[in-house]
């Protein structure tokens, strides 16, 4: 139908066809709601000299059928076709008068209705020039009838935890349809369908699923209906029926023997509430001293060994029973309170931190002190310095002043360990007796220069005898003071 009313727009257009500059003024469109009121404006212009209106006609194009709605005509006056004679008029009185004026033939379409959407001509027949016409294409909007309803008044939150539907919101007899959206704080989901009806409008209906359960309960649950430009809202609060949810209170750990004024109460959660509560107590009675008023057990006189064991309490309602359990054991002495240690006050609480963190520096920096200087003295005692600076000492413990000699010659038969920082030591290679003194000429330097090369340890004054090199060496002189003996025997002056 809209493609047929735009191929008659395209060609009737807006002007007048002929070329004496006649034109029929008309709106391209017009809308309105169903129920309320449109103008549908028509206007002619005439031309100078004037020609003759005989009579204007409007007519209704649907689905390239056209029928007739009112004639205005200047002898046999205005006529409005049934089904418009109750809804239509023209605008203009002077249409109506006896000598009637038909330049402005305006009409008004009064309680539109769905069927009233179509294109309209206007025609004007005129003499000499002939019929003249334009056209206007009516559409007419319906506005849906939203409504919220619960799925049903009673909604039961079932062991089995399944889906269901708990809300609808329908958006009825729309044109065009409108969009729905919920908005809710329900973890669900929406289903949606749309219907279109007979007439031209669509029925869009959502429903809300969810789970329900003690926490559904009391929840609020928006529809939220958009139509064109505008947003219609309509709410429900969950009534959700659960078991009870119990707990019992009042032991707190710190039953002690002869602490008086105990008690158990049996705290449910249920909706609809609670009307019976039963205590029993696990393999046994209830003690004699066991006083029950609703749902608390009040404990007279003071706590015995009598009191301890499995508490159980049963809660039902109009969905189902559920129950509590606690465990109550009796100790000899109370229990030192570990909330004393954790309500310090906070002003208390940062000056300790402080405290513990300089007593933590100043320890750290001890511990760091020490380190340091261990790793000094290690270094020093290990240092092994330049072996251009140290002193080589010989045989008898002296250095030729005025230079450092060169090394003497070791013997054949002496064999020394891997090459190291340790003192070398000569081991004896053949024979039994090593060497004699009385087998080499040992005199003055000769003697010195003879005798085989080896290093002093700091502080070291023992004596070698033959069994170490089969000869003896003269005593240990003692190191200047301005000498500083090396671990590995050399001594090298402090000034180096």
């Amino acid at each position: 139908m809209a493609m047929c009313v735009g191929m008659w727009i395209l060609l009737l257009a807006l002007h007048v066809q002929g070329g004496d500059g006649q034109m029929v003024q008309m709106d391209s469109s017009k809308s309105g709601f169903v129920g309320s009121q449109v103008e549908l404006r028509c206007i002619f212009s005439n031309s100078n000299p004037p020609v003759k209106i005989s009579q204007v006609t409007w007519q209704k194009l649907l689905n390239g059928t056209k029928q007739n709605v009112a004639i205005a005509n200047p002898a046999l006056g205005v006529s409005v076709l049934s089904p418009f004679k109750e809804r239509v008029s023209f605008k203009q009185a002077a249409v109506r008068h006896r000598t009637p004026s038909l330049e402005d033939t305006t009409i008004v379409f009064s309680n539109l209705q769905l069927s009233d959407e179509a294109a309209y001509i206007c025609e004007y027949t005129t003499f000499p020039a002939g019929n003249r016409e334009n056209m206007v294409n009516l559409t007419v909007f319906a506005r849906p009838m939203t409504r919220m309803t619960l799925t049903t008044p009673t909604i039961v939150a079932r062991a089995q935890k399944r889906k269901m539907t708990v809300a609808t919101c329908v958006s009825a007899n729309g044109k065009p349809p409108s969009v729905i959206k919920w908005d809710t704080r329900l973890k669900g989901e929406a289903t949606f369908q749309e219907t279109r009806n007979q007439n031209g409008t669509v029925t869009v209906r959502s429903n809300y699923v969810v789970v329900p359960s003690r926490e559904t309960h009391k929840q609020k649950l928006t529809c939220i209906v958009s139509y064109r430009n505008e947003k219609i809202t309509d709410s429900v609060v969950l009534n959700v029926q659960y078991e009870p949810d119990v707990k019992i209170e009042g032991f707190d750990g710190n039953w002690y023997l002869n602490r008086p004024n105990v008690q158990l109460t049996c705290r449910a959660d249920a909706n609809p509430p609670v009307t019976i509560y039963q205590w029993k107590l696990l393999n046994g009675s209830l003690p004699s001293n066991v006083e029950i008023k609703n749902n608390t057990l009040f404990f007279k006189g003071p706590v015995t060994y009598d009191l301890a064991g499995t508490y159980v309490c049963d809660a039902t309602n109009g969905i189902g029973t559920r129950t509590g359990i606690v465990d109550v054991n009796i100790t000899d002495f109370p229990n030192v309170p570990t909330t004393q240690t954790q309500e310090i006050p906070q002003e208390q609480h940062n000056a300790g931190a402080a405290i513990g963190g300089a007593v933590g520096g100043v320890a750290l920096l001890g511990v760091a002190a020490i380190l340091l200087f261990i790793f000094l003295r290690r270094r020093q005692r290990t240092f092994k310095g330049d072996y251009s600076t140290k002193k080589h000492v010989f045989g008898n413990g002296y250095s030729k002043a005025g230079g450092l000699p060169a090394h003497p010659p070791i013997p054949k038969n002496l064999q020394y360990p891997d090459d190291s920082d340790d003192e070398k030591k000569p081991a004896q290679i053949g024979g039994t007796g090593g060497f004699e003194a009385s087998d080499r000429d040992f005199d003055g330097e000769q003697e010195d220069l003879k005798r085989p090369y080896f290093t002093v340890d700091e502080g070291e004054s023992r004596d070698y005898d033959e069994r170490t090199l089969a000869f003896q060496y003269d005593p240990e002189p003692e190191i200047a003071d301005d000498m500083i003996s090396q671990t590995d025997g050399s001594v090298i002056s402090k000034k180096e």
